[in-house]
């Protein structure tokens, strides 16, 4: 595990430099559509830049250098092959592109190796700060800063559920998003806060450094969660993912919180009926 994990971590931090070099160079101070710069995907407000395919190939190049023999999922590119069976490379090149063509400084390359189906290494690169996260089934989950300082990550210790600080993110879908606005007007009552950063594979990698207390988003696909949601729970958190072989479209929920509000807070989720799919 420790090997796939330094495969990872070198893979995405790889990554992560093409992404930091090339938004100034692609988008300067603003971002730019309809120049071929930016296309749409699900819907008008689902872009994908090139950047993105450009990094998905970074990554992809790395990974055939180091990992031949394995299977590789990315977001871009999809995937040759269905199967769970064996390991595959779970990408997301950009998580939060919307984040990067605006230069909000929220925004992730995240590199996942899965096993049967089941994530077992995982980095996650928090491009603008320069922050790493990174973690092995098993082994717990770490943060090294661009200095080169290394920190264990663990969960807040919050035990209150109005107490909890909540990040989710919406999907693209008007319909998908009138059913999550519902469900966010029931929650916002019993909770400290609620926080949109716009990159899941952050907001997973936040509960596991105690910046936020939990985090729940309908319609993730694997690359949004496969290396943060392993992350959090190595870091403790309580973890609820969909299946490896799900597609946005179902609309399966992603949860993640911390151990001391966890039980409470599936409840307040379940009484909302945020446990059930949203599909779309």
């Amino acid at each position: 595990m420790d090997v796939l994990r330094e495969v990872a971590v070198r893979v995405a931090t790889r990554a992560a430099e093409h992404v930091r070099r090339r938004r100034p160079e692609v988008f300067g101070c603003e971002p730019i559509e309809g120049d071929g710069a930016v296309q749409s995907k699900s819907t008008p407000t689902d872009p994908v830049t090139i950047v993105d395919t450009e990094t998905e190939s970074v990554l992809r190049d790395l990974l055939a250098r180091l990992r031949p023999q394995d299977a590789i999922l990315g977001e871009e590119e999809g995937s040759e092959n269905d199967s769970l069976d064996g390991a595959r490379w779970v990408l997301d090149p950009i998580d939060g592109t919307v984040n990067f063509m605006y230069g909000i400084p929220a925004y992730a390359v995240s590199v996942a190796v899965q096993i049967d189906g089941v994530s077992v290494a995982g980095a996650v690169v928090d491009v603008a700060r320069e922050l790493v996260y990174s973690a092995a089934l098993g082994r717990g989950a770490t943060v090294e800063r661009a200095d080169g300082t290394q920190e264990q990550l663990h969960c807040s210790g919050v035990t209150d559920v109005s107490m909890t600080l909540l990040a989710t993110g919406f999907g693209y879908g008007s319909g998908r998003r009138a059913v999550q606005g519902a469900i966010i007007s029931e929650l916002l009552p019993q909770v400290r806060d609620i926080r949109r950063i716009g990159s899941a594979a952050l907001d997973l990698c936040m509960v596991a450094s105690g910046v936020v207390d939990a985090h729940f988003e309908h319609g993730l696909s694997p690359w949004d969660w496969a290396a943060g949601g392993l992350i959090a729970a190595e870091a403790g958190a309580t973890v609820r993912l969909p299946a490896a072989d799900s597609t946005s479209a179902q609309g399966a929920v992603t949860v993640a919180a911390a151990p001391g509000v966890s039980n409470a807070f599936l409840a307040v989720l379940r009484s909302a009926g945020a446990l059930d799919p949203i599909p779309g």
